[in-house]
């Protein structure tokens, strides 16, 4: 289920960057720029995710852990300073135009993590 939810963001993060870039990028290329990262980002860790061996694990837990990192950092900055984003980001206000999902995601992607670990 968690590499299924990962894989829907992937999409639909990619799709919407996408978009985004190729139609309107001159607007706010900051917020368009953080969308294709974070796009990346969905990308990564759910291959990492769906992957076996060392290699995938080690990227699963820095895509997820940089997942947190950036809806932590991105979501604070446009609480307290929404001027600096003038188009919304899949991390803008903790995730809030995906429902919060982006913010209890990575929380529950490193729990899995933790979970799972060999040993």
């Amino acid at each position: 289920m968690l590499i299924a939810v990962y894989g829907v963001f992937a999409v639909a993060a990619t799709a919407r960057a996408g978009f985004q870039i190729a139609t309107k990028f001159s607007e706010a290329p900051v917020s368009y720029t953080l969308s294709a990262v974070a796009a990346v980002v969905y990308v990564l860790a759910t291959v990492a995710l769906a992957s076996r061996g060392a290699f995938a694990r080690r990227l699963a837990w820095a895509t997820v852990g940089f997942e947190l990192l950036g809806v932590l950092i991105v979501g604070t900055v446009t609480v307290l300073d929404p001027g600096d984003f003038p188009a919304d980001t899949v991390w803008s206000v903790y995730g809030r135009g995906y429902g919060f999902v982006p913010l209890v995601l990575p929380l529950v992607g490193l729990w899995w993590l933790r979970r799972t670990r060999a040993g």
